[in-house]
């Protein structure tokens, strides 16, 4: 059976955490790994696991998510971290929502599974970035959609231009004005896998560059 949906995987240095995430797939899914610049074997890992992998020289999320809706070959896309932090197997009701017409884009809320897995300065500039879209368009989501389900097509109709860590941001701020049905589903959020660490929340300096980005989407 043809898959009717790609799971896009933007990775740097994740090679630690593909071969539990790529386990978790669903069926129906293609895998699509897109290689950020990596220095672990994230590539040869990802492919000798059955996943197609794409690369994208251009470094930043937003460069490497563009980079595989571009590639995907399915009517149907999501996009979650190849960091082990998400598992894809919890995606299935978003793919759902999308696929039966109860939203244009399914997205998911983290709830973290024990204390400590979401440090505070990511989770102060997430929320401040909430509260700034909410103060703007009425936006009623409540994460900026770490994990997300939609149609190719209109996500390319939407014209997200961020190539850096605004791609989110812009993603959700553009949805919201073009009047996107959107359905936010808690996703469970867990430890990040061994021997990877978040390019975002793993330090404060991290956080900041996020930050720094938002801020550029929202001017």
């Amino acid at each position: 059976m043809d898959p009717t949906c790609t799971l896009i995987l933007p990775c740097r240095d994740e090679a630690a955490a593909l071969p539990e995430v790529i386990a978790r797939v669903p069926a129906g899914v293609e895998i699509l790994v897109v290689d950020n610049g990596s220095t672990d074997g994230t590539a040869e890992v990802a492919r000798a696991l059955g996943a197609r992998v794409v690369t994208e020289p251009q470094p930043g999320y937003g460069a490497a998510v563009h980079a595989g809706v571009e590639a995907a070959r399915t009517e149907l896309v999501a996009v979650m971290d190849g960091d082990g932090s998400f598992h894809a197997d919890d995606l299935v009701p978003l793919i759902d929502d999308v696929a039966q017409g109860r939203a244009q884009m399914a997205v998911g809320r983290r709830r973290p599974v024990r204390r400590g897995i979401w440090p505070w300065h990511a989770r102060l500039g997430n929320q401040v970035a909430i509260a700034i879209l909410r103060s703007r368009s009425g936006f009623g989501l409540h994460d900026i959609a770490p994990a997300r389900v939609c149609r190719r097509d209109d996500l390319i109709i939407l014209g997200v231009e961020d190539r850096r860590f605004g791609y989110p941001l812009e993603l959700m701020s553009r949805a919201s004005a073009a009047g996107w049905s959107i359905v936010e589903r808690d996703l469970a959020y867990h430890p990040r896998a061994r021997g990877t660490r978040s390019k975002v929340s793993g330090s404060v300096r991290g956080t900041f560059r996020t930050a720094r980005d938002f801020l550029a989407v929202l001017r």
